[in-house]
């Protein structure tokens, strides 16, 4: 599977279940199902090379402003949910966080920004296909810390001046 495939797979998936994270990750194991056990690991592989670029502090603060906070689970939730939204919102939100304002049409902080369950979608459709638990993938885990430079969440005014757009429309909003 190559990245085109992988993209359009996310996205045909997510337009089918009309934006709902949950319903994203079944119509994704539903797909994968249909797919060799080889296509589905090469599946995780783009899945995993992306969450694992997307750990970053100045992608964390985004999510800390479009959240209204983002633990740790939060965070890897929120990384699984970005990739789900696809390739555009994705790669635009690596160059720019705060271009997240623009990217988005909607964001309604109980259903959106929460794509734990797109982040196991392939190791369930691994496993349904061959009754085992998907092997190691050989991607590097992401470092232990995110790349950048720390945001500091608690400091409003540093969140406002970093993320300008996203706090425009988003915390403006609430």
């Amino acid at each position: 599977m190559d990245e085109t495939e992988f993209w359009e797979l996310v996205d045909t998936t997510r337009e089918g279940a009309e934006g709902d994270p949950e319903e994203h990750a079944d119509l994704l194991i539903e797909r994968l199902t249909r797919l060799d056990p080889d296509s589905v690991l090469d599946f995780a592989r783009h899945f995993e090379s992306r969450y694992n670029r997307a750990y970053r502090w100045d992608l964390w603060g985004a999510a800390w402003v479009l959240l209204d906070g983002a633990s740790d689970d939060a965070f890897d939730f929120f990384r699984c949910w970005l990739i789900g939204q696809g390739r555009e919102v994705f790669e635009g939100a690596l160059h720019d966080p705060d271009s997240l304002a623009d990217l988005l049409d909607d964001f309604d902080e109980d259903l959106d920004g929460d794509g734990e369950e797109l982040g196991y979608a392939a190791d369930e459709a691994y496993e349904q296909l061959t009754g085992v638990v998907a092997p190691d993938l050989g991607i590097p885990p992401a470092a232990p810390e995110p790349e950048g430079t720390p945001v500091d969440f608690e400091n409003e005014s540093a969140l406002m001046e970093r993320y300008p757009k996203l706090w425009e429309r988003f915390k403006n909003s609430r």
